[in-house]
């Protein structure tokens, strides 16, 4: 059964050997953590065909949640509301369709006290 997805800033943080992201993707379950293709796509966009297989390492134990119409509707409506980016709208539609937690450390679009479906398992020092 998922529990939670996993937004890009998570593994970027890990793959630029972010410690406290490389610890929390440590404690995780594969069988019940997903990614996006959105986040499959914003990972491999930024790495050379080495370390894109490298990375393919990790991203390929978790389960990737594709969109759909539904998804892409519920998106739609979530970037009406909040202004967000579509890529950000598509995640929050992607976990609330599958009644999941979206894990980020963007509070900036994602407050946890405004959206009880976020969850930020560290933060980063400026």
């Amino acid at each position: 059964m998922l529990e939670k997805l996993l937004d890009s800033v998570i593994l970027i943080d890990h793959f630029n050997g972010i410690t406290p992201a490389t610890r929390f993707l440590a404690t995780l379950n594969p069988d019940s953590t997903a990614i996006s293709v959105i986040t499959l796509a914003e990972i491999l966009v930024g790495l050379d065909k080495e370390a894109a297989g490298k990375a393919r390492l990790l991203l390929d134990q978790y389960q990737i949640l594709s969109i759909d119409p539904p998804v892409a509707e519920k998106a739609a409506l979530l970037r009406q509301r909040f202004g967000w980016k579509l890529p950000d709208a598509f995640q929050s539609a992607l976990a609330l369709h599958h009644h999941i937690r979206l894990v980020t450390r963007n509070t900036k679009d994602f407050d946890p006290s405004k959206h009880s479906f976020v969850e930020v398992p560290y933060k980063v020092s400026p």
